[in-house]
């Protein structure tokens, strides 16, 4: 698939890896709505892209994303207003479904936030619908929501507690305040903090584990597994899906591949496609709601 040029973003692939720079550094990369248009564009183009396995989102200069664009002024989240840039792109209403969430949180490959720098409100929220958030020692993350007078937006009221739990989403979210990289790291919001000049490498380091060692159908379905069933108050229903998908799998090529470059100490070359081989008992895996706004 051709690479597409963004006005707010630059997409980079090398191998197997996808790399999604925020691109207005002279802003600190902050937020519009053209800004999550194009995300949610980018996410649905690395979703249909076979040769995509990993995405790492990440930003351009100082920042990774310095929250939503209020340099209008006080009318910035105002719809009814021409000063309105937060919500929507020019020209465009707010997308319904949840916009470039939706398309981050559809997507069937996994994603990286690489956070350089501030990441507060959106900035921060727009990370949690992905996979893994590492940190550079200089990151900080804001749910500033409150000092502005709004509330968590971008289903971020949904994601964070089950990231880091109700109580230190409740600690963040009221107070507003900063959070340097040490605290997310321990509440659990970020995985690891490395320094600034290595975050890319590490990021690129996590994705290529991911890619060079597991099967893409495998992985797609994995993620959205423990996303939907990590919260469910009993097994059940999960137990009426992975048992039966783990069967229908075991007679395909990719377990047979797994086993076999296991056995012969290789790496595994996996033919089964996300495009096309995800089994059709999984379809429930991705809400077709979410489906359809990634693909919108």
């Amino acid at each position: 698939m051709a690479a597409k040029a963004y006005e707010t973003l630059l997409w980079e692939t090398d191998g197997p890896v996808l790399t999604i720079t925020l691109n207005r550094p002279d802003k600190l990369n902050a937020y519009t709505g053209q800004m999550g248009a194009e995300l949610a564009d980018a996410f649905r183009r690395a979703d249909e892209d076979d040769g995509v396995r990993v995405v790492i989102v990440t930003g351009a200069g100082r920042g990774f994303c310095a929250g939503a664009d209020i340099s209008s002024g006080a009318g910035a989240f105002d719809t009814s207003t021409a000063g309105s840039v937060a919500f929507s792109a020019p020209g465009k209403p707010r997308e319904e479904g949840g916009g470039f969430v939706g398309a981050i949180f559809a997507c069937r490959k996994p994603s990286i936030a690489a956070v350089n720098g501030a990441a507060v409100g959106v900035g921060a929220t727009l990370t949690l619908p992905m996979d893994i958030r590492i940190a550079a020692t200089d990151a900080r993350f804001g749910f500033v929501f409150a000092r502005r007078g709004l509330v968590p937006e971008a289903g971020s009221a949904w994601f964070l507690p089950r990231l880091v739990g109700l109580p230190q989403s409740l600690r963040w979210c009221l107070s507003g305040r900063l959070i340097p990289a040490e605290e997310a790291l321990a509440g659990g919001l970020v995985s690891e903090v490395v320094e600034p000049e290595a975050l890319l490498a590490r990021a690129r380091e996590i994705a290529l584990e991911i890619a060079e060692n597991t099967a893409p159908v495998s992985v797609a379905l994995t993620r959205q597994m423990l996303w939907k069933y990590a919260a469910a108050p009993d097994p059940w229903e999960l137990l009426k899906l992975d048992g039966p998908l783990s069967m229908e799998l075991g007679a395909g090529p990719d377990v047979k591949e797994g086993v076999a470059a296991f056995l012969e100490k290789r790496q595994p070359v996996f033919p089964g496609k996300v495009s096309k081989d995800i089994p059709a008992r999984a379809a429930e895996l991705v809400p077709a709601a979410a489906r359809r706004n990634a693909a919108s």
